[in-house]
């Protein structure tokens, strides 16, 4: 049997998983990344950490596993998109610190470019809104405020990438410069009806193009790992940001089919085929994972703060020792008891967009007690996860489409059976939690297997997809609703506020 090796370089930690042929997980490896915050609403990492973390975790899983190199028949690479690196050519060297897709510093640049009027381009060429989640605009920042930088871009010494070109070229000793159709959808700059870089948001945002990598189909032959790294000379043959890996993870791949990763944001795709579908509430339209050049798409809504509300009860109120203790704590009270929590800690992402919006807790009585503030943060993922879906059914309503019927769910948050439960009850549509939630990693994997020969297409492996468990919704409809108005007057007053 061949083996194969997933990436998965995420926003909290470096992880590497080895899968069989089947889908199944043989072993994993995962170091926890740190995390910097020099001014608010900043978010920062070490690139040399990046890889010096990944490449360790890949080395332990195939000892974990007791497998040797050859036994793998390809890499792939999953990675948290929009962070955005700017390095030397020469020697590799990063010139400041990863800037995190949670990053919030280019906001007065966007602010500028929507009062240039370039809100109608940018959604018309890349399917994005103009926002500081992007990588476009923190390249930007890092080519005006790096000293030298600009000069030396314009030299042709520097590269930009995303974590997941950062790799590759770590991984190969700086002999490619590559990114994939997804990730190049993340960055603002890219044209996803043609599948190229755009001239004129390069223009507009004052960026060479001698910074951008080369941009290849999601499944193909990227490059072979040094053979010194890991004993033999392996291909990456897929590479795909972590939300469109998750979403060919699931075995989405038909118009229509949704899944909701709920990882350190909650990031929800539905695959609409060859049809770029513009969102008219607060979505956006990218890529997804592709294994040639024709454009395929994805409309997809992104909550900036999931499961790193349970990470902020654990450092920041030191409420619970260890996040898998939230669960427990929030069942020993029956509901939320009035509270409603909006963690909007780095703004609003969809379908809001609100970067100024702060997070804030409302309800609190002289009853109110930290059991109550940890079950209203577990719910605060399912509201922000259902307002997406409902932003999305309404757009499918109007294009002539069916809502979503059921909700494929994975990421680490998604073994939260309470929070699985209540997401169910208000969409009022089944939940499936796969067999594997690691599907991350698992889209990786099927990516680099499709371009390898191991899998022959799409429908072998939607034959290897198994669901856990579903959660059918048992709250009645008029409750349900009742609690999403709730929810949107709490996001009213913390945008007031």
């Amino acid at each position: 049997m061949r083996y194969l090796l997933a990436l998965d370089q995420g926003t909290s930690s470096s992880r590497s998983i080895v899968f069989d042929r089947d889908g199944r997980m043989v072993a994993v490896a995962q170091r926890e990344l740190r995390q910097a915050y020099p001014r608010p609403g900043w978010v920062e990492h070490d690139p040399e950490e990046i890889w010096t973390q990944q490449l360790a975790t890949a080395r332990e899983v195939l000892a974990t596993a007791k497998l040797k190199a050859a036994d793998v028949a390809a890499v792939g690479i999953a990675n948290q998109r929009e962070t955005t690196v700017l390095w030397d050519r020469r020697t590799g060297e990063p010139l400041h610190r990863a800037i995190v897709w949670q990053d919030r510093r280019s906001e007065d640049l966007c602010a500028r470019l929507r009062a240039d009027g370039l809100v109608d381009l940018v959604r018309e060429r890349t399917g994005l809104v103009v926002d500081a989640y992007f990588s476009g605009t923190k390249l930007r920042w890092l080519l005006d405020h790096v000293p030298d930088a600009r000069t030396r871009a314009a030299r042709g010494e520097l590269a930009f990438g995303t974590i997941d070109t950062w790799l590759l070229w770590k991984l190969t000793s700086g002999r490619v410069h590559l990114t994939d159709v997804s990730n190049a959808s993340r960055t603002m700059l890219f044209d996803i009806r043609r599948n190229r870089w755009d001239d004129d948001l390069l223009a507009a945002l004052d960026i060479p193009a001698s910074l951008l990598p080369e941009v290849r189909p999601s499944s193909c032959h990227f490059a072979d790992i040094d053979r010194d790294l890991l004993g033999t000379a392996l291909p990456v043959g897929g590479v795909a940001g972590d939300q469109q890996a998750a979403l060919f993870g699931q075995a989405c791949f038909e118009a229509g089919m949704a899944k909701n990763t709920y990882g350190t944001g909650c990031f929800l795709l539905m695959h609409t085929g060859r049809a770029f579908e513009t969102s008219r509430n607060g979505l956006v339209t990218t890529s997804a994972a592709q294994r040639d050049a024709v454009p395929c798409y994805a409309m997809e809504g992104s909550v900036f703060v999931g499961g790193a509300v349970v990470q902020w009860l654990r450092d920041g109120l030191k409420a619970i020792e260890g996040s898998a203790h939230v669960q427990a704590l929030a069942e020993t009270v029956p509901d939320a008891g009035g509270v409603m929590m909006v963690p909007a800690f780095t703004g609003l992402g969809a379908p809001y967009w609100r970067a100024d919006a702060r997070g804030t807790l409302t309800g609190l009585t002289r009853g109110t007690t930290v059991a109550h503030i940890a079950r209203a943060a577990l719910e605060s993922i399912a509201y922000q996860s259902a307002a997406l879906l409902q932003a999305m059914s309404r757009d499918v309503v109007a294009s002539g489409g069916r809502p979503v019927a059921e909700l494929r769910v994975d990421g680490g948050a998604c073994v939260n059976d309470l929070l699985m439960q209540f997401q169910a009850d208000l969409l009022g549509i089944p939940v499936v939690r796969p067999a594997v939630t690691e599907t991350t990693a698992l889209g990786a994997a099927y990516l680099a297997g499709l371009s390898t020969g191991v899998y022959t297409d799409e429908a072998e492996l939607s034959t290897l997809w198994r669901a856990d468990r579903t959660f059918v919704p048992t709250m009645p409809h008029e409750q349900a609703e009742g609690l999403m108005k709730r929810w949107e007057h709490a996001v009213r007053q913390t945008v007031a506020a």
